[in-house]
């Protein structure tokens, strides 16, 4: 059974003999079907009737006993999500505000290209197949990182696999659609200019 924590493994447990084995500290546990607070006045009479000098302490609902064990890991995570979605949201804003300045800084080039004879549709997919492969070679970097440090979060995570793969495969999705965007949008405003005034 899990004794220690939710997140233990459940260990094997022995049950023996208040006189064979006599403990300092005992658990009592009430099932009922009726609100469990309005149980407790009762119980602790019943248990003053049998030893007055009887101390009952840490009086709370299985609900409470629960909600209490998790709030340290639950916490934990709460920290940890919001700053993944703040490290997420910086590394979409600095994908799209890289590529989207290296586009356009080529403006002048893709000028020339339209003005050679270039279809609009072969420049989109040179500018757009360039800011791919770029976000391609991040992530692969970035998933080889990802899966090296993840070893180390292991312990924080229940039920969860250090290495999920949706969640490697959503961020991977986020930074490939912002490096789309960074390059097509910009791209398109590109190959509005007139190539003449591209050639000047």
């Amino acid at each position: 059974m899990k004794n220690v924590s939710l997140s233990a493994d459940p260990s094997p447990e022995l049950l023996l003999p208040f006189p064979q084995l006599p403990w300092a500290l005992l658990n009592m546990t009430v099932r009922t079907s009726v609100d469990p607070r309005s149980l407790i006045p009762t119980i602790r009479r019943q248990i003053s009737s049998i030893d007055r000098d009887q101390p009952i302490t840490q009086v709370q609902t299985l609900h409470e006993l629960l909600e209490n064990g998790s709030a340290e890991p639950r916490f934990v995570m709460f920290l940890l999500a919001i700053f993944s979605a703040t490290a997420l949201i910086l590394a979409v804003v600095g994908i799209y505000g890289v590529i989207a300045y290296s586009v356009a800084q080529r403006s002048q080039e893709l000028g020339i290209r339209m003005a050679l004879g270039a279809a609009r549709g072969d420049v989109l997919k040179l500018v757009v197949g360039h800011a791919l492969a770029l976000t391609f070679g991040g992530i692969v970097i970035g998933l080889a990182g990802s899966l090296a440090l993840t070893r180390l979060m292991s312990t924080l995570l229940y039920r969860t696999s250090a290495t999920d793969p949706l969640t490697f495969a959503a961020c991977a999705t986020v930074f490939l659609l912002a490096a789309v965007l960074a390059s097509y949008l910009p791209a398109r405003r590109a190959m509005r200019i007139d190539p003449t005034s591209a050639l000047r």
